[in-house]
C-alpha cells in the first residue's frame, strides 16, 4: 500500500495541491479557487458520509443538482466540475480510484444571454454621426466602418478582412456596382449582403480621403501607417466614436451586428432572411439550414433595414 493510500481525505487534497501548485506553477488566485473547490468536495462527501475515493458518478449528480437548485450559475458548476475534475484525474493517476465519478458529469446547460442591440435611433446617430475634430480621413473611415457593421450586419473578422479590390487572394471585397459585399465567414464560408446607399456613400467617402494612408496593403480599412486595421483598434474607435456621439451605451461591433438583425427582424418578421443575411448555419436548436434566393434577401434588406432606403435599384 503506497503513502497515499494511508492518507486521509484532506492530506489528499493537501497533495494534489501542492502537485498543481509546483508542477503547474499557479498562479496564488488560480490555487486559492482551486482550494474553495475542493473544500466543497470535501464537504459534500462528508455530508454523504463517503471517502473522497469512494465517491461514484451518482454523488457528483446529485450535488451539481444540489448546487444547480440552490442558485448557483451554470457556468459556477461547469468551472467547479473542472476543478473535481483535475483532482480526480490526479487520484487515477496515482492508482487510488478506479473509476473517475466526474468525467461523465456535465454541468446544466447555460441560457444564453439575450443579445444586446441599440435603439434604431441610436444606431443610425452613431453610423449618421460626424466628428468635426478628428482628421478628416480617420472620420471617413470611421464612419465607413459603423455604415458597414450596421447596415450589413458584418462580424468584426469579417470587417478587417475586406480588401479594396476582389481578387484571388482576398477574404471579401465590395462590388459598389452591385451593392453587395462578398465575405468569408465562419466556417470559411462565403456569403453576399447587400449593402444600402448611406454604406455606399460612406464607402465612396472614405476611399477618396484613403490615399492619404495607402501604402502597398491590399486591405480597404487601414491605420495612418497603411496597414490593415486589428480588430482591436476597431472596437477603441467605434467605442470613442459612440461616446463622442453622445450614446449612452459602450458600443461594441457586435453589438452593431446584433442591432442589425434585430432591426430586420422588427421590421420584417422574416427570420429565414436573417439568418441567411449574417450567415447563421442554422435557426435556434433547430439545426434546419434554409437557402433563399439572394434577390429575395435584397428585397427584405431594401424594405426592412433603416439604412437602406434610397438603396441603387437592382440592374440599372
Amino acid at each position: 500500500m503506497t503513502e497515499l493510500a494511508r492518507t486521509d481525505d484532506a492530506g489528499l487534497v493537501r497533495a494534489y495541491l501542492d502537485h498543481v501548485r509546483v508542477d503547474k506553477r499557479l498562479a496564488e488566485r488560480t490555487l486559492a479557487l482551486y482550494t474553495a473547490d475542493l473544500d466543497k468536495l470535501q464537504a459534500n462527501a462528508r455530508e454523504a458520509g463517503v471517502a473522497l475515493v469512494d465517491v461514484v458518478p451518482a454523488h457528483v449528480r446529485r450535488w451539481v443538482a444540489q448546487m444547480h437548485s440552490g442558485g448557483r450559475s451554470a457556468r459556477g458548476i461547469a468551472l467547479i466540475l473542472s476543478g473535481w475534475r483535475g483532482f480526480y484525474g490526479w487520484l487515477g493517476r496515482q492508482g487510488l480510484i478506479q473509476q473517475h465519478p466526474v468525467n461523465d458529469v456535465r454541468a446544466p446547460k447555460a441560457g444564453k444571454p439575450l443579445p444586446k442591440a441599440l435603439p434604431v435611433d441610436e444606431a443610425v446617430r452613431l453610423a449618421s454621426y460626424e466628428d468635426a475634430e478628428d482628421d478628416p480621413a480617420l472620420e471617413a473611415r470611421d464612419a465607413c466602418i459603423a455604415e458597414l457593421l450596421y447596415g450589413c450586419g458584418l462580424r468584426i473578422g469579417e470587417l478587417v478582412g475586406l480588401d479594396v479590390v476582389a481578387s484571388g487572394t482576398a477574404r471579401g471585397w465590395i462590388d459598389a456596382q452591385e451593392a453587395e459585399a462578398h465575405v468569408l465567414g465562419k466556417g470559411s464560408k462565403r456569403r453576399s449582403v447587400p449593402v444600402g446607399r448611406a454604406a455606399l456613400e460612406a464607402l465612396r467617402r472614405w476611399l477618396n480621403l484613403r490615399v492619404a494612408f495607402a501604402r502597398e496593403d491590399a486591405a480597404l480599412f487601414i491605420g495612418q501607417r497603411g496597414q490593415r486595421l486589428t480588430p482591436q483598434t476597431i472596437r477603441v474607435r467605434l467605442k470613442r466614436r459612440a461616446l463622442k456621439a453622445g450614446l449612452a451605451t459602450p458600443v461594441h461591433p457586435h453589438m452593431l451586428r446584433h442591432s442589425f438583425a434585430s432591426h430586420v427582424l422588427q421590421s420584417s418578421g422574416d427570420l429565414r432572411a436573417v439568418q441567411e443575411l449574417l450567415g447563421h448555419a442554422s435557426i435556434g436548436t433547430t439545426q434546419v439550414y434554409t437557402r433563399l434566393d439572394f434577390q429575395h434577401l435584397a428585397r427584405v434588406y431594401d424594405a426592412a433595414h433603416p439604412r437602406a432606403q434610397a438603396r441603387k435599384p437592382r440592374g440599372k
